[in-house]
């Protein structure tokens, strides 16, 4: 194993962390790929058949099911689950810096794993063994912020000791502390975010900035040429936000209100149409001359094409999350947690994000990042500044009825 210390960075490191913003995963970064993998298979095929398959809810706080022996004394490692290209590579593309440094620290050895591409496939390998009370062979998990919601819910996520998570207690920005459907962060934190935003090629507009989901929706010199996302929470949320609606409060009557005037754009073709991550392409060639987009999209693009421009809308923005999770009946709980603790040291946090390219959810990580990429410590997809924090908004939680009659809405709303 090479050793790296995530305190100090060799200039070959320092490179192939540089190179990573315009090569290797630059063309296609993995929320998008998340994003594109399949509108509405929550309601339509997942997670909202649930109850329908005889599942009961677990207990929460307290019930055996989610609690486990702790073996993490005596066997010193963790196996961890994640998503593809969401951990930092070394030069050669093969070793895992920040988690070799973990384990030359803490002699606790990593299975790590890239076997999560889709949430809802995923919950639906380890649903099984949740359910029925079994091991999933996982200490640790990182899933989006609605299933994070559910297996919380469900009782199978097991609640984390504040004693082993110091910095990330200390260090966790504040839009992120305190969801409603994790207040407090007893269960989970946050891996990273996913800011939603406006984003447009100042060519294909004439040098005219597009700033709010009302030019997207309404103004003629962009008919045909507006995209929207295929994922509810970030289309939908956008467009309760510019109606003056709080995605975090929002009534059914809001939310059909949203669907109304996202369905008159679609009616008129000002929409051309609702995409996963193709709209990258199209975007970058000008096709699409301005849409809703993810943040890690557009840093990417940019790299490459300096006509890419973002907005944040007046109105705010949408942020979701990937959050970790300790599964119910994980055999490593606190080896887990300590792992999950040295992510929220700004050093490691920062050679994090210097790969990804979302949100750092860890406060104190700038001066740490600048020593990466300069232009990445003031890049506020990446570190968002406190005009841009206050701007943020999430979509709330769901009932898994909200979930399947919303979702069935939005799949009829882009003809999915």
């Amino acid at each position: 194993m090479q050793e790296y210390e995530a305190e100090s960075l060799s200039a070959p490191q320092l490179a192939a962390m540089r190179r990573s913003l315009a090569g290797g995963r630059g063309a296609l970064t993995r929320r998008s790929l998340l994003r594109a993998s399949g509108t509405g298979a929550l309601a339509l095929g997942g997670l909202g058949t649930l109850s329908a398959c005889g599942i009961p809810p677990a207990k929460r706080e307290g019930d055996a099911a989610a609690a486990s022996d702790d073996h993490s004394a005596r066997e010193k490692r963790i196996t961890f689950s994640n998503w593809t290209e969401y951990m930092d590579v070394g030069e050669d593309e093969k070793s895992r810096p920040t988690l070799e440094a973990f384990t030359k620290r803490t002699g606790i050895t990593v299975k790590y794993t890239e076997d999560i591409n889709d949430n809802v496939e995923f919950f639906g390998k380890v649903k099984p063994q949740l359910a029925a009370g079994q091991d999933t062979g996982r200490d640790l998990i990182i899933v989006t912020d609605w299933l994070a919601a559910r297996i919380i819910r469900l009782g199978w996520a097991q609640k984390l000791d504040p004693a082993n998570l110091p910095h990330a207690f200390a260090n966790l920005s504040a839009q992120f502390r305190s969801p409603d459907w994790d207040p407090g962060r007893a269960y989970s934190y946050p891996w990273t975010g996913i800011p939603t935003v406006i984003a447009y090629n100042e060519k294909a507009t004439g040098g005219r900035k597009v700033e709010s989901v009302t030019q997207l929706l309404d103004d003629p010199k962009l008919k045909g040429r507006v995209s929207f996302l295929s994922e509810m929470r970030d289309s939908v949320g956008m467009t309760l936000l510019d109606m003056g609606k709080d995605p975090g409060s929002f009534t059914d009557a809001d939310y059909d209100a949203a669907i109304g005037r996202l369905q008159k754009g679609v009616d008129r073709k000002q929409i051309r149409r609702f995409t996963g991550n193709d709209y990258t392409a199209d975007l970058s060639k000008g096709d699409i001359a301005a849409c809703v987009a993810w943040a890690g999209d557009i840093i990417q693009l940019q790299a490459d094409n300096p006509d890419i421009k973002f907005t944040i809308p007046a109105a705010g923005y949408i942020t979701s999350s990937d959050n970790m999770l300790v599964p119910a009946r994980a055999r490593h709980k606190t080896n887990a947690e300590k792992l999950m603790d040295y992510y929220y040291e700004p050093p490691v946090a920062a050679q994090l994000a210097a790969y990804i390219n979302y949100v750092c959810p860890v406060d104190g990580v700038a001066a740490e990042l600048a020593k990466i990429d300069e232009s990445m410590a003031s890049n506020t997809l990446i570190l968002p500044d406190k005009e841009m924090a206050a701007k943020s908004r999430s979509f709330r939680s769901l009932s898994a009825e909200e979930e399947t009659a919303y979702e069935e809405k939005f799949a009829e709303l882009i003809g999915a």
